[in-house]
């Protein structure tokens, strides 16, 4: 019977990806859904599973949601292509899914996150919990475009080895992935009030101090500063998309 099914969703990794496989090829099986890459994903794919799915991208809960119904595993480790499993954290997975002692319907996972090889550490960055191991039969997904979880019914703990989150290589990234998320993300707020001259002002204000200042941002040097700048900007993006949502309109 396989115990552990590890899951990836994923569109044109190619440089992750293989990495990302090496660091889970110990699990029962890796689901792989692949939303019609272009690239060479699914060629390094192939080397560590047989069980590549391809479906048409509809938004994150969706394509999580396909993904998990592809599992047969009692248990799910989802992954990001650009998430790592250590060996700390394969070993302390296997002792849980396989005690006796094991209560837990799920478990919270910290993660340690990277911009370029610099570790965030504040920027509110850490340690990120994310429910990331948890029984199939317990769990569904959020329904949201952007920030989806998966959820478990009963009770949940939390694991103490890190899973390694490589989630910015250079600025030329980080301007690409917020100009795709801050869309959904503003998609998503754009119901909950009118956005106007002092959002616009002040919201980005905020973002960087809260980042910065209240999360400590200033603690990680350089790379912190960038990290809250971004955050700003993605401040910035949201709430300018947002009014031109709600003033789409009034275009002449």
């Amino acid at each position: 019977m396989i115990k552990l099914s590890a899951v990836i969703i994923c569109k044109n990794e190619e440089k992750n990806i293989e990495a990302c496989l090496e660091s889970i090829k110990w699990a029962d099986e890796i689901i792989l859904v692949d939303a019609e890459s272009t690239d060479g994903t699914l060629e390094f794919a192939r080397k560590y599973t047989n069980k590549i799915f391809v479906n048409k991208w509809v938004g994150f809960s969706e394509q999580r949601k396909f993904a998990l119904e592809k599992c047969s595993g009692e248990w799910i480790f989802p992954i990001d292509a650009d998430e790592r499993c250590t060996e700390k954290l394969k070993n302390e997975i296997l002792e849980k899914i396989n005690s006796k002692d094991t209560r837990e319907n799920g478990f919270k996972i910290q993660r340690k996150s990277f911009y370029r090889n610099h570790w965030i550490k504040y920027c509110g960055w850490y340690p990120g919990y994310q429910l990331r191991l948890f029984k199939k039969e317990k769990a569904s997904i959020t329904n949201r475009l952007i920030h989806e979880a998966y959820v478990v019914e009963g009770e949940t703990g939390y694991l103490k080895n890190d899973l390694l989150h490589y989630t910015i290589g250079s600025a030329k990234e980080y301007v690409e992935k917020i100009n795709h998320y801050s869309t959904l993300q503003a998609l998503e707020k754009s119901k909950r009030g009118k956005v106007g001259f002092w959002k616009l002002i002040l919201k980005p204000v905020f973002a960087f101090l809260l980042t910065y200042i209240l999360k400590r941002g200033f603690l990680d040097g350089i790379p912190g500063l960038i990290v809250s700048y971004f955050n700003m900007l993605t401040t910035i993006l949201i709430y300018t998309k947002i009014w031109e949502m709600q003033n789409s309109n009034n275009d002449d």
